[in-house]
């Protein structure tokens, strides 16, 4: 450096003696080129070119800092500007920082996660920590449950649809011990029949199942409601509940969810986040759906293929069913009986009467109900199922059979409530927009909002007129028949005056007889 200096000074250093410099020093040769200028500025850094002057008034991130970053969602050369500002305001001595220097000591001060978390908050932040593994444990000793919405349209009744599948899975094993599906939302009765199809290791459903010992779940209300609580407390079998905003914590479930979306739904008809040409990513008008039983279909043989065939990272070259038979944990089963009846909803007791159970305002009647009226039962229904019930001896808990509704809708009038109601909510739907739909004019000073949309003088008076002919108030007419006059004698105001009716002479008035008819003069 001292010789590119002495070059320099005798005027005989050219851009080849900087550019043999930088190749053999591995940098630039703008960076030479800065070297040299802080040489000639300071002979003492020309001993250590590239060392920074250490300061003690080296610029760092301060809560101030902190706060703008969060404000202006990580956006620095904003953060800058609001700086630059607020030194100018206040005549700070030093100034702002460069711009350069703010992007220093962000990198040097903040973490990766810390600033990830200023610009997209928590969830953007967690990409960037390190978590531990849970040990594998055993078959049955934990299980995950989760709801996920699938990211593709099916066919629901000539509806496009986006169905939810509900699914418990196995820690130990990454099996998936049952799934089930439904058209619309979720609710209890998914977890209930999932969790049958999951304890139940009868064909379809075998050879995974039985109790598990613990159940995470993610505080979902469906997890957490009454109904399944009891069901689980039945079975003996713990609910953990996890914290909100922690899928890191039941891990399995959530690597199923993104796997089953970039290995199975993803090819499927109906994808809802597939890429797609022009500048709106409309799904194709002629776009062929797959029905909901078909869709279920697919969904159950992939499950198949993902317990019986699919080699996940985590069991090292084994399937979950090779990592579930190789586990000699003994397994606890249930009756599908007993379990049938520990998944439905309590509803108390009734007592049978001749017109049969009376619940929920209705009357449910079955066949064997015949000789026993008066008797004590206790209800039970899956929920969302309001068609049957089913009945229990009250004292002894002895099944005594189904329920069904009595005097049930058929299918023709079912149909025809959901077409009045669809058409219903359409044109509440058409009404709503329309009171919406209001324009006003844009501006670009301040000014008070303007509305636009002119009426003329016969279209104002004709929707005036519609809707004073809709109210029963502007119907009515009190001075139709005005009262009569007071007495002569009486001090009557003149505001009164003016609205009562005269009095007629008795001259023009003429007696009815039952010969005549009135006649109005």
């Amino acid at each position: 450096m001292r010789r590119l200096l002495a070059l320099r000074a005798g005027k005989g250093l050219t851009a080849g003696h900087v550019r043999v410099a930088a190749d053999a020093l591995g940098v630039s040769e703008r960076t030479v080129w800065r070297w040299l200028a802080a040489a000639g500025r300071d002979e003492a850094a020309a001993d250590e070119p590239g060392a920074r002057a250490q300061t003690s008034t080296r610029f760092t991130i301060t809560p101030e800092v902190r706060g703008l970053l969060a404000l202006w969602k990580g956006n620095v050369r904003a953060v800058h500007r609001e700086l630059v500002l607020r030194a100018a305001r206040a005549s700070a001595p030093g100034g702002a920082p460069s711009l350069t220097t703010l992007h220093r000591a962000i990198r040097r001060d903040l973490t990766p996660g810390e600033r990830a978390g200023l610009a997209g908050g928590e969830r953007a932040a967690r990409k960037h920590d390190v978590f531990l593994a849970r040990p594998r444990g055993w078959r049955n000793q934990v299980w995950e449950t989760d709801h996920k919405q699938v990211p593709v349209l099916v066919d629901v009744d000539g509806k496009a649809r986006r169905p939810w599948i509900t699914w418990f899975t196995d820690c130990a094993t990454n099996a998936i011990t049952g799934v089930a599906v439904t058209p619309v939302h979720p609710s209890r009765e998914s977890v209930l029949a999932a969790l049958r199809s999951a304890v139940l290791r009868e064909d379809p459903y075998g050879p995974f199942g039985g109790l598990p010992e613990k159940v995470r779940v993610d505080r979902g209300n469906d997890f957490l409601s009454k109904t399944v609580t009891a069901a689980f407390d039945l079975l003996d079998v713990t609910v953990e509940d996890l914290p909100a905003y922690t899928p890191h914590l039941k891990g399995t479930v959530e690597g199923l969810n993104r796997a089953v979306e970039s290995m199975f739904l993803a090819a499927l008809p109906g994808y809802a986040r597939q890429p797609r040409p022009g500048k709106r990513p409309s799904r194709p008008k002629d776009e062929a759906l797959l029905s909901f039983e078909e869709f279920t279909a697919r969904l159950l043989t992939w499950t198949r293929w993902w317990n019986t065939e699919h080699q996940p990272a985590p069991l090292r070259g084994r399937t979950p069913l090779q990592a579930w038979q190789d586990d000699p944990t003994p397994l606890r089963d249930v009756p599908a009986a007993d379990l049938w009846t520990f998944t439905l909803e309590d509803a108390g007791t009734r007592t049978l009467t001749t017109r049969g159970i009376r619940f929920r305002k209705r009357d449910y009647v079955g066949a064997w109900m015949t000789g026993q009226a008066g008797i004590q039962v206790r209800i039970r229904f899956m929920p969302h199922h309001d068609h049957r019930i089913e009945v229990y001896h009250a004292a002894t808990g002895r099944y005594l059979g189904p329920a069904d509704l009595a005097d049930q809708a058929t299918d023709e009038q079912i149909s025809a409530v959901r077409r009045a109601r669809a058409a219903r909510s359409r044109r509440l739907k058409k009404d709503l927009q329309a009171v919406q739909r209001e324009r006003y004019a844009a501006v670009n000073q301040p000014a008070a909002p303007q509305l636009l949309g002119a009426l003329t003088t016969a279209q104002a008076e004709a929707e005036l007129a519609h809707a004073a002919g809709t109210s029963l108030s502007d119907l009515a007419l009190p001075d139709l028949i005005p009262p009569a006059a007071p007495p002569a004698d009486w001090r009557t105001p003149p505001s009164l005056a003016t609205r009562t009716a005269p009095v007629r002479p008795a001259s023009h008035l003429r007696l009815l007889t039952p010969a005549s008819p009135p006649v109005l003069t």
